[in-house]
């Protein structure tokens, strides 16, 4: 038998705890949905995502003043359509936090190549992390219940 054991995503539930209104979410299923490997160690795992947390929480701070004066304590107790058994509203939520802590992920670990193929990765790497924060962006307003642009009339 060999002593090599391999690399890979850990299956460990990994919880991140958050406020009392809005989930927790738990990091390895984190790992698992957005394709995360162990390079990315849990202590970094969990500084994007607290910080995309505090970001998420901050811009729907009035909605959740909102839905806490209509009597709900949590996200989940909001009423909207299940999806798996699960408010739509906790996908989004995660959605959110999901994209944008990968984003910052992306952002942070560019690699220092300078030579071609290093620079095409570079740029790739910046169009993920802006697709991912676009996508954020997207559930957030489906979230808030808003349109997904803005347009105005010169």
């Amino acid at each position: 038998m060999s002593g090599f054991v391999a690399g890979g995503v850990p299956t460990a539930a990994y919880p991140i705890s958050n406020t009392a209104f809005w989930p927790e979410i738990d990091g390895q299923k984190l790992r698992a949905a957005m394709r995360i490997d162990d390079s990315v160690t849990d202590a970094r795992l969990e500084v994007a995502t607290v910080n995309a947390m505090i970001e998420a929480n901050r811009e729907l701070a009035g909605y959740r003043a909102a839905r806490e004066a209509e009597g709900h304590a949590a996200l989940a107790d909001v009423p909207a359509d299940q999806i798996k058994g699960e408010s739509q509203l906790l996908h989004l939520y995660r959605r959110v936090i999901y994209s944008n802590a990968i984003a910052e992920l992306i952002e942070r670990y560019r690699g220092f190549d300078a030579t071609n193929s290093g620079e095409q990765k570079i740029s790739e790497e910046h169009s993920n992390s802006d697709e991912l924060r676009r996508d954020a962006r997207k559930a957030l307003r489906t979230l808030l219940g808003i349109s997904h642009a803005t347009v105005e009339l010169l």
